[in-house]
């Protein structure tokens, strides 16, 4: 059942940041492939704290037509949660998921509504080639997504990144869900909802640089494995184990050593290292029982996922709220 906020046919949430060069053409091209679906649509960008002139060009295409929306945050709140911002306040029976720089094409927007009206709750676009990405992200990319795909409980499909449409269905538990740190390609496919792939070519990046760096990129992935996975845990668990029977063999041998054979155990080198591994692995153990904890303490502590500055968006004015 299509609740009474869904009022258009599809929205499609865009986040930003720094993207004032290639604004104008993705905001027509959006246009043109919403287009070729209905004219009942709307396009939110959500402008994630650009330090450039993202927000003033938002503003002009959102005057030169009602179909733009904005929100605007009074910072950068990070990728993740700019898209559930548009997300919680979108009003399409059907939201499409599409990153502002133009490597995702919005051209492949009809064909995954195709696959929508075929009864797919979430549609999701499939890379089958990533242009003007370097190796290591490639690389490093695959191994998380593959690694991540064996040590959780539910299917995550491969290849794909938050470029998807979903169903109205699932917006409502999307957004029910209060957790801090988002991974929502991987909280879309936990809600299990019937779901399709639309195979794309990736394409280079029209102007600008990444805004993933490496450390947004650990940081995001060390979200993807603790938000779904208590495999963590369960090696510092078992590392646990493992080397107190080490260590419980090491010390029935010295005994042995001292009482049988009448010989002490020597050797400074030795003790150095096994105390210095022996207490790596500990720092190691507590690092990841401290991810954890991090993420509980975020939790418990209920502040806002984003801060709404300015938006045009009917019934908003300025906001602060927590998804």
């Amino acid at each position: 059942m299509v609740p009474e906020t869904a009022t258009t046919d599809l929205s499609v949430v865009v986040p930003l940041y720094n993207e004032e060069k290639v604004l104008d053409e993705l905001n027509e091209r959006l246009k043109n492939a919403c287009s070729k679906i209905t004219q009942n649509f709307e396009l939110i960008f959500v402008n994630d704290g650009s330090s450039d002139g993202t927000l003033p060009k938002l503003k002009q295409h959102a005057e030169a037509d009602q179909r733009v929306r904005y929100i605007a945050f009074t910072r950068n709140f990070g990728h993740q949660n700019a898209v559930m911002a548009g997300i919680q306040y979108s009003r399409g029976k059907a939201v499409v998921l599409i990153d502002g720089d133009l490597q995702d094409p919005p051209e492949l927007i009809p064909s995954l509504y195709e696959k929508y009206l075929e009864g797919n709750k979430v549609v999701y676009a499939r890379r089958i080639q990533r242009k003007g990405e370097t190796f290591f992200k490639k690389a490093t990319a695959g191994i998380f997504y593959r690694t991540l795909k064996k040590i959780i409980s539910f299917d995550l499909p491969l290849d794909t990144g938050d470029f998807r449409l979903i169903a109205r269905e699932v917006i409502d538990q999307l957004t029910a869900m209060g957790e801090s740190n988002r991974f929502i390609r991987g909280q879309i496919a936990w809600l299990g909802f019937r779901q399709a792939g639309v195979d794309f070519e990736r394409q280079e990046r029209k102007a600008g640089d990444t805004k993933y760096t490496l450390r947004k990129m650990l940081r995001f992935a060390m979200d993807g494995i603790t938000s779904f996975s208590n495999f963590p845990l369960q090696i510092a668990t078992f590392m646990g184990f493992l080397f107190s029977l080490v260590s419980f063999i090491i010390i029935l041998y010295a005994l042995y050593s001292k009482f049988i054979l009448k010989e002490v155990v020597t050797g400074w080198t030795s003790l150095i290292i096994s105390t210095m591994f022996i207490g790596g692995i500990q720092l190691l153990c507590i690092g990841i029982i401290g991810e954890y904890i991090s993420r509980i303490s975020a939790d418990v502590k209920k502040r806002p996922s984003f801060v709404i500055d300015e938006t045009n968006l009917p019934g908003t004015g300025n906001v602060v709220t927590k998804d």
